[in-house]
């Protein structure tokens, strides 16, 4: 392409010259130069001819030359890429064999697991039966000496009964021998009577300081110990329509029993019948398990320790309804218990007593050191 412009402008060069020649010869060598031109534009255009020719020539040459480079380009390429094939090839069957060898292997591993656990499986099962029989054996063992000890407890226990009822008839026969004269038994009833008065002057006051203890607790915010003082309350009314209907059965007897037990306190002694006796009894194991509740809540609301600041402790008439003994007497053996029982219960531990059956009572032992009670027929 430069070339033919190249030409070109040659040619218009001479052109242009040989015009302005033209212009400046006479007019009778005009049809010479217009023969010179037309034969110097015939060669301009034969060399322009030739000039593309060589051109074209050039292209087709380099062309040629081109053609082998993409062909050995082109099959290099392939070359290339059927290599990577091949390699993509070799790689994915190597894949291939590690995928296969891997899922052997994993294979062969969970059958090993599958065939540990069966052995450990196979292995517990013959444990299970064996502690089983074992469990079986002991039981067995455990109910024959439960039934040998059951035969023994009927034994005793009917040997037990018989023993009591020969006691009681002697105690019977004994007790009717020794009746109280009749105006032991008048002085009885009347000293009877005092107590149920004076207990009954006694109601309504600690009512009024049942009232107050409510709201001091709720002001302390003392939750735990305001919750034991309504089970106290609620308790002791149930109580002591239980000791009504008691009484009532029991009174008659009461009057004609004879007093065969004696027990000393502020270093005096007194003498009491078996509902007496009884009574007493009653006030310690009373004053140990309400002792041991309040003492649980005070620990409970986190409070310090003080037994004699319960209102259980001060009223000391739990279990109590005017018979049988003075309040006096009750109100000593039952404090007596609280006191142990409040430092059980505060410290969390079982020095005086045992809990049993949803009940707290002290133990045998520690009754008859506070009671000291004396068998004087």
């Amino acid at each position: 392409m430069k070339v033919n412009m190249f030409s070109r402008v040659v040619v218009a060069f001479v052109v242009s010259g040989l015009l302005l020649i033209g212009a400046s010869t006479p007019g009778n060598a005009q049809e010479n130069t217009d023969k010179q031109q037309r034969k110097q534009q015939r060669k301009a255009e034969q060399q322009q001819s030739e000039q593309q020719r060589a051109a074209q020539k050039q292209t087709n040459k380099q062309q040629r030359q081109q053609q082998p480079q993409a062909a050995q380009q082109q099959q290099q390429n392939q070359q290339q890429t059927q290599a990577a094939q091949k390699q993509a090839n070799k790689q994915q069957r190597q894949q291939q064999a590690q995928a296969e060898q891997q899922n052997q292997q994993s294979q062969q591993q969970t059958q090993a697991a599958q065939k540990q656990a069966n052995r450990q499986q196979r292995q517990q099962q013959a444990q299970a039966e064996q502690q089983n029989q074992q469990s079986q054996q002991q039981s067995q063992g455990a109910q024959k000496q439960a039934n040998r000890q059951q035969r023994q407890q009927q034994q005793q226990t009917q040997a037990a009964q018989t023993q009591a009822a020969q006691t009681q008839a002697a105690q019977t026969q004994v007790a009717r021998q020794q009746r109280p004269t009749q105006e032991r038994q008048q002085q009885l009833v009347e000293r009877q009577q005092q107590r149920e008065t004076q207990y009954r002057q006694q109601l309504g006051q600690q009512q009024r300081f049942e009232q107050q203890r409510t709201a001091q607790l709720q002001q302390q915010r003392r939750m735990a110990q305001y919750r034991y003082q309504q089970q106290y309350w609620s308790r002791l009314q149930q109580i002591r329509l239980q000791n009504v209907r008691n009484y009532s059965r029991d009174r008659n007897q009461y009057f004609y029993a004879a007093s065969n037990y004696r027990y000393s306190r502020g270093g005096s002694y007194y003498e009491t019948n078996q509902y007496g006796a009884n009574l007493l009894r009653q006030a310690v194991n009373y004053g140990y398990e309400q002792g041991f509740r309040s003492g649980q809540a005070d620990r409970q609301d986190r409070w310090q320790s003080g037994y004699q600041d319960s209102y259980a402790y001060q009223d000391a008439n739990y279990g109590y309804s005017g018979y049988y003994v003075d309040q006096s007497d009750y109100n000593y053996y039952f404090r007596e218990g609280f006191r142990r029982g409040y430092e059980d219960g505060f410290d969390s531990r079982s020095q005086y007593g045992s809990y049993s059956n949803g009940k707290y009572s002290i133990l045998g032992a520690v009754l008859s050191v506070i009671l000291n009670l004396e068998s004087v027929r």
